[in-house]
C-alpha cells in the first residue's frame, strides 16, 4: 500500500463534495417535518438523489485519481463496490416494493422468492427499530449536527425553533451556537 497522503487539491475537492452532500442530507431531514407536508414527496426525493449524486461524484473523482496512479481495474471495482450499485433510473425494483410493504405493515408477499421475503423482513425490522422516533442517540446527534450546521451557515439559527420538534431544535441550537462562522484562510 502506498503511504503517501491524498493530494491537497483532491482532498479539498472531496471535502467540498462531502459538505455539499451533507447539506442535501440536512434538507432531506428538514422535508420530513410536518410543516412541509405539501412538499415532502418531491423535496425528499430531490435532495436524497442530489446527495447520492454528489457522493457518487466524490467516489468517481477519487477513483479517477487512483486509476491515474495505476490502480488495477479489478482493485478499483472492488473498492467502488460496483456489485452494490443500483441504477435509480430504472425506478423502484420489486425488492424495494417488498421492503416498503414490510416497512408499512402490509401483509407478507406471496412470492416464494427468498429475496422478496428477505427484503420484506428487512422492512419489518426497520419499522420496529424506528417505532420510537428520535430516541436513538446517534440519530438525534446526526439530526442536530446537520440542522445546526445548516442554520449556522445560513445565519438563521432562529429558524430551528420554527421548524423542528423542540428537543431536536434545542440540540441543533447548541450545535449552531458552538460553531463559529468559518473565516477565509489568510495567505
Amino acid at each position: 500500500m502506498n503511504p503517501t497522503p491524498m493530494p491537497e487539491a483532491l482532498r479539498l475537492a472531496v471535502h467540498q463534495l462531502v459538505s455539499e452532500a451533507s447539506l442535501n442530507c440536512q434538507e432531506v431531514l428538514r422535508y420530513t417535518e410536518p410543516d412541509v407536508a405539501d412538499r415532502w414527496r418531491r423535496m425528499t426525493l430531490y435532495r436524497t438523489t442530489d446527495a447520492a449524486d454528489t457522493m457518487d461524484m466524490a467516489a468517481l473523482l477519487i477513483a479517477a485519481y487512483c486509476e491515474r496512479e495505476g490502480m488495477p481495474k479489478e482493485t478499483l471495482d472492488t473498492y467502488l463496490q460496483v456489485n452494490q450499485q443500483h441504477i435509480r433510473a430504472a425506478g423502484p425494483q420489486e425488492s424495494d416494493r417488498h421492503e416498503a410493504a414490510g416497512l408499512c405493515g402490509d401483509p407478507a408477499p406471496e412470492s416464494g422468492d427468498p429475496e422478496a421475503r428477505l427484503q420484506f423482513s428487512w422492512g419489518r425490522v426497520f419499522a420496529k427499530r424506528t417505532g420510537t422516533p428520535d430516541e436513538e442517540p446517534q440519530r438525534l446527534l446526526t439530526q442536530a449536527c446537520l440542522h445546526g450546521l445548516r442554520a449556522r451557515l445560513c445565519d438563521d439559527v432562529d429558524s430551528l425553533d420554527r421548524h423542528l420538534p423542540p428537543h431536536i431544535a434545542a440540540m441543533a441550537r447548541k450545535v449552531a451556537d458552538a460553531l463559529e462562522m468559518p473565516q477565509p484562510a489568510v495567505t
